[in-house]
């Protein structure tokens, strides 16, 4: 009895001797994480390294040195600490950003296949985890499988309808495999969600470009408009649209855009050529919606319209402009604060699509 009652004393001991270590070793952790977000990378490994002396598999600590190798570049030490912490911790809801920091490295060592793959086993393991496509997005972008990209940044913007990164990408990408009213509509969800930054100024540059509708002004009273002939390539044999075809409203815009080189429009600002296309570009959208499917179909078009229904559309354009230093735009924006407080609220609440 004696026995037995010393072996429970003892593994109690232990039990509270490993819960004071696990506990000072996370206090560690979050030292080195605020080395780590002042850049001093070094100064934060030494804090984790020092966490897992105290508790030697501790997940946090091995999350977080992973991370602060990646970002030193040292990507082999960055995987072997990766490896460790998938090895040690099977199938814990921590291991989501150490699959992400794997990927990560290994991409660093342009080994993209292999990066892809341990993205497909994180994503395995935590589906509903977005960072984990975002990333598997990128590595596929950086090897110009662009439709393939983008699918993987859709999955995350439908599990996280606020990640910038993610309608930054599926805007660019679309715009480069000449996509317009797709990039058009994932450039808008953008800066909406990021209003001031440096790529919210490539953006916005990027949007107005689109927006000219590809023509341009070849004499005095002369305009002419550049048709790709990719977009035909939207419909079917029998005429009917294939997924994601915006061929109806591409055309539209490209006619429209033609009204900005009207006499009555040269002292028009920027602000109101845009409204006036974009509220062309809506109505289309709106008048042709029934008949057309696919993710953007699915996805934008109906935030776009009920946007246009709501009577946002003035508001949300100047919130779309905001990053090009216009003058005018910010004496709007300072002016109509509760205009803009009523749009974000909508869109806030804004049910988006889920699958």
């Amino acid at each position: 009895m004696k026995k037995t009652f010393l072996v429970l004393l003892f593994a109690l001991i232990c039990n509270i001797s490993n819960g004071q270590n696990k506990v000072e070793a996370e206090k560690l952790v979050n030292e080195g994480v605020a080395y780590h977000d002042k850049g001093d990378f070094d100064g934060a490994l030494s804090k984790y390294d020092k966490a897992l002396e105290l508790d030697k598999e501790n997940l946090l600590a091995l999350a977080e040195k992973a991370y602060s190798l990646f970002s030193l570049q040292r990507y082999d030490e960055s995987i072997n600490c990766c490896q460790r912490a998938i090895t040690a911790h099977p199938g814990d809801k921590g291991l989501k950003t150490v699959y992400v920091t794997f990927g990560n490295a290994l991409d660093g060592l342009k080994k993209t296949d292999k990066s892809i793959e341990i993205y497909d086993l994180g994503i395995k393991e935590f589906p509903d985890y977005y960072h984990l496509y975002f990333n598997k997005g990128v590595s596929l972008s950086s090897v110009k499988k662009y439709e393939e990209a983008i699918l993987c940044f859709q999955k995350a913007v439908l599990l996280n309808p606020k990640h910038a990164s993610s309608h930054n990408a599926i805007a660019r990408l679309s715009n480069i495999i000449d996509k317009r009213i797709p990039s058009i509509l994932a450039y808008c969800r953008f800066l909406v969600i990021e209003t001031k930054s440096n790529r919210a100024k490539e953006n916005l540059s990027s949007l107005q470009n689109l927006m000219k509708g590809n023509t341009e002004k070849t004499g005095e009273k002369s305009v002419t408009i550049h048709i790709n002939s990719n977009m035909f390539g939207d419909t079917t044999e029998n005429g009917k649209p294939t997924e994601n075809s915006f061929v109806t409203t591409d055309l539209i815009l490209a006619f429209d855009a033609v009204v900005d080189f009207d006499k009555k429009n040269k002292k028009k600002t920027e602000i109101e050529l845009f409204l006036r296309k974009f509220e062309t570009i809506c109505a289309s959208l709106k008048e042709t919606y029934k008949d057309n499917y696919g993710f953007f179909w699915d996805y934008y078009v109906p935030y776009f319209i009920e946007m246009k229904d709501n009577n946002f559309l003035e508001t949300f354009s100047y919130i779309v402009l905001a990053s090009g230093e216009d003058a005018k735009v910010s004496k709007w924006l300072k002016e109509n604060k509760s205009a803009t407080e009523k749009f974000y609220e909508w869109s806030k609440s804004y049910k988006w699509k889920t699958n």
